[in-house]
């Protein structure tokens, strides 16, 4: 039996997974659901060690973005708009260059300094909020 299965490239997976999450946000934001009352926890991380998680902030920044604040969003976690920035080039361009029937050679691919420099991201919003909040008092 032939495998019909047209995804050959790291770029196909990741235009489906992209495709997949932008239907999912869609569905999240027409659903008429408790989406204004959900309740957070607050972060374990944080309440053990008296540190922020390099994952504060996140959820605070994706309301932010998708209250189309990105100063607070960034404010928030600067990985939020980061992500949001390269997924929405990753999308828009291999969007462009699949329906050009590829003549438009414009697609985004995949590089691994893109993860690389959201790790840099990660690790230096995860120090500086810690270093400003213990050593200036600084909260989030």
């Amino acid at each position: 039996m032939k495998n019909k299965c047209r995804l050959k490239t790291t770029e196909d997976y990741f235009y489906l997974a992209g495709g997949i999450l932008l239907l999912l946000s869609v569905f999240a934001l027409i659903y008429p659901g408790r989406q204004s009352r959900c309740i957070v926890p607050p972060c374990l991380f944080h309440l053990l060690t008296g540190y922020y998680c390099p994952g504060c902030g996140g959820t605070r920044a994706v309301r932010a973005l998708l209250q189309g604040n990105i100063c607070l969003s960034f404010y928030y976690h600067p990985l939020v708009p980061y992500g949001a920035g390269v997924y929405a080039a990753f999308m828009v361009s291999q969007t462009v260059e699949r329906l050009s029937g590829r003549r438009l050679a414009v697609g985004l691919h995949y590089r691994s300094a893109y993860v690389v420099a959201a790790g840099v991201i990660l690790i230096l919003n995860f120090a500086v909020k810690n270093l400003l909040h213990y050593k200036y008092g600084y909260l989030l």
